[in-house]
């Protein structure tokens, strides 16, 4: 299969993006230009334009309306059951329904693209799968070897939405070039993640109790690549002013990857993929399994958009 590729490119920096309009919106390429030389931020699968690999495995998948996991293939909500598919080896749906979806591309120009996605227009089957009409609008634009994303995400039906939003952007490492026979490289790169607790996960769904996340590592303070084996949900995230900024440091390189994310995301799960080419640091507006969490009365970041009622998220992906 043939899809579409929107090229983005910034013509003084020399930086460019790549976005699969038609496989979920997904921008699986983004190369920066620092110090002369291109490095790849993001790690994407081989043949992942086809759009036939895994979506949620390559680039930046877009989770909406639900991220991560709920417990098993059924949504109870309001007295209603709506089916849903497993999507995660263990009988589990995951993800939401937007991530492996053809998007329509409802404005573009040479440094920014934005496209849209609406159950009832893009795919009607999918409102027999969720409580309510839902439409995201996401745009990317790219500035010197700053990579902007900023989606809205909105109710456009009659009755209440219960949403949340995600970004999974697997981030590669080393940020530089590696010398041959040198495998210790992508190991010496430092994480950082400013989270004070994370969410007890058992089965991979949130129990409901949050702890300190000290246990789980200092990423806070930074850590070695080499030590990092997550899948984890932390939370109570270190803001300076409305953004809070992770960053994966590069010191052979001299360089340095910042994500950050505005205040309408509060958790963010950090994930090691197998192949440890690459590590994921995901903006959640809410935690995995929302819904379920927040029926036993746990505040959980569930959002209930009302009828014709829409936020908008922000997230940032710099190379310095």
């Amino acid at each position: 299969m043939t899809l579409v590729v929107v090229t983005l490119r910034d013509p003084d920096v020399g930086s460019s993006a790549h976005v699969l309009p038609g496989f979920g919106f997904n921008c699986f390429r983004f190369t920066a230009v620092a110090g002369g030389s291109e490095v790849e931020v993001l790690w994407a699968e081989d043949g992942f334009e086809t759009g036939s690999r895994r979506p949620s495995g390559s680039g930046i998948p877009i989770l909406f309306p639900f991220p991560g996991r709920i417990s098993g293939t059924t949504l109870d909500y309001q007295g209603r059951s709506y089916a849903l598919e497993a999507g995660d080896g263990r009988g589990n749906a995951i993800h939401g329904f937007v991530l492996n979806r053809a998007w329509r591309v409802i404005e573009r120009s040479g440094q920014h693209v934005v496209g849209q996605f609406q159950a009832s227009v893009d795919d009607p089957a999918v409102c027999e799968s969720w409580p309510a009409d839902f439409r995201i609008t996401l745009a990317y634009r790219l500035t010197g070897n700053v990579l902007a994303m900023e989606a809205r995400l909105e109710n456009p039906g009659d009755t209440p939405l219960p949403m949340g939003f995600g970004v999974h952007p697997y981030f590669r490492v080393p940020l530089g070039p590696v010398n041959v026979g040198d495998k210790h490289a992508a190991g010496r790169c430092r994480v950082c993640i400013p989270a004070a607790e994370y969410w007890e996960l058992d089965g991979m769904l949130a129990t409901g109790r949050r702890l300190p996340a000290s246990e789980r590592g200092n990423l806070a303070g930074g850590m070695d690549f080499s030590d990092t084996n997550f899948d984890d949900v932390f939370t109570a995230l270190g803001f300076d002013g409305d953004w809070c900024t992770s960053t994966i440091a590069d010191p052979p390189s001299g360089r340095t990857l910042r994500v950050s994310f505005d205040r309408a995301f509060r958790e963010c799960v950090v994930y090691n993929p197998p192949h440890r080419e690459a590590i994921c640091i995901e903006p959640y507006t809410c935690v995995p399994g929302a819904i379920e969490l927040a029926a036993r009365n746990i505040d959980a970041g569930l959002r209930i958009l009302a009828p014709g009622e829409a936020m908008t998220a922000k997230v940032r992906i710099a190379v310095d």
